[in-house]
């Protein structure tokens, strides 16, 4: 019994961190194709504003506010600098006539060396503003014992999982019931088509970064109180955020369900007999044996499955 608690309170620990630390990746790379490897340093732009404005006196849930907030306008920058080029070719337009910076969009290697370099920019900037570290905020909520006391865990934990689930619900709902949602899928399903319908492409890839940059804020935010605030805070959720992509495959809400849930049990199984080390270890293990033998991840082998039943 005891240990059954246990391996569920590990998996639900270990399935929040995973979906909340993907959701957003898995957003920008699935429509835009875009590999953002400067989305830890997101995750920690959220961290840092919730954990500043906490530290300044206002109450946590305004301040996780403040924290996407901040992550959202600091994405929608990047994007139209950085990732669109909108801002250089707009002066470009009106300085030499022409634009000069070519949009990163589905340009894998290109996008992984801008924001690699955009993430060293952001962990030595974050530790030249702001030091080697910030106060804690401290984890609200206290903990729930069980097993007659000897064992116990954080309520705020059981909170992070609750919130897992409802950002993969909030993404449902975005993109199969709003209008955004509806000109996503048609631009990835094929942008020359959906942008002759009159869809406007380039409206949708920001928008779509800027949601990404939100739910990784999101992210910094919720885990700001459990978590030593530092410039190197991102890199312990990157690591996860790519595995959970590679294995769910490019389908962003069932991908990132199903690559939370299955990299979820694992980690916590491998945790709670061996170690937190073999359990990140276990991690890399299955995501190389899904590269090899399901290179579209799993849900590119339901819909691989799918299509064969329908020819069938």
């Amino acid at each position: 019994m005891v240990n059954g608690l246990n391996l569920l309170f590990q998996f639900l620990n270990s399935f929040a961190f995973i979906v909340l630390a993907a959701a957003g990746l898995a957003i920008i790379f699935g429509i835009m194709g875009v590999i953002n490897l400067a989305h830890g340093e997101f995750i920690m732009v959220g961290a840092y504003g919730t954990t500043l404005s906490a530290n300044a006196g206002v109450p946590l849930p305004a301040a996780m506010l403040v924290g996407v907030t901040v992550t959202a306008v600091f994405g929608l920058i990047v994007e139209r600098t950085i990732i669109s080029a909108a801002v250089p070719n707009w002066v470009a337009e009106r300085t030499v006539g022409r634009p000069v910076v070519k949009p990163m969009y589905d340009r894998m290697l290109d996008s992984m060396v801008a924001t690699w370099g955009l993430s060293l920019v952001m962990v030595e900037g974050a530790r030249y503003i702001f030091g080697n570290s910030l106060p804690a905020i401290g984890t609200p909520l206290g903990t729930i014992r069980y097993a007659g006391g000897s064992y116990s865990t954080s309520v705020y934990g059981v909170v992070l999982a609750v919130a897992s689930v409802c950002t993969i619900g909030l993404m449902y709902w975005l993109f199969t019931r709003t209008d955004y949602g509806m000109r996503a899928r048609a631009t990835v399903q094929n942008e020359s088509m959906a942008a002759a319908l009159g869809v406007d492409t380039e409206r949708t890839y920001m928008t779509t970064f800027t949601v990404g940059s939100a739910l990784a804020g999101l992210t910094g935010a919720l885990y700001a109180p459990t978590l030593s605030i530092g410039p190197g805070l991102g890199t312990s959720f990157l690591v996860e955020a790519f595995v959970a992509v590679v294995v769910g495959g490019t389908n962003v809400i069932l991908g990132t369900l199903l690559g939370g849930g299955v990299l979820g049990l694992i980690n916590a199984a491998f945790s709670n007999l061996y170690g937190t080390f073999f359990g990140r270890i276990a991690l890399l293990v299955f995501a190389i044996i899904v590269l090899r033998f399901l290179p579209r991840g799993v849900t590119g082998l339901i819909e691989t499955i799918r299509d064969r039943r329908e020819v069938a």
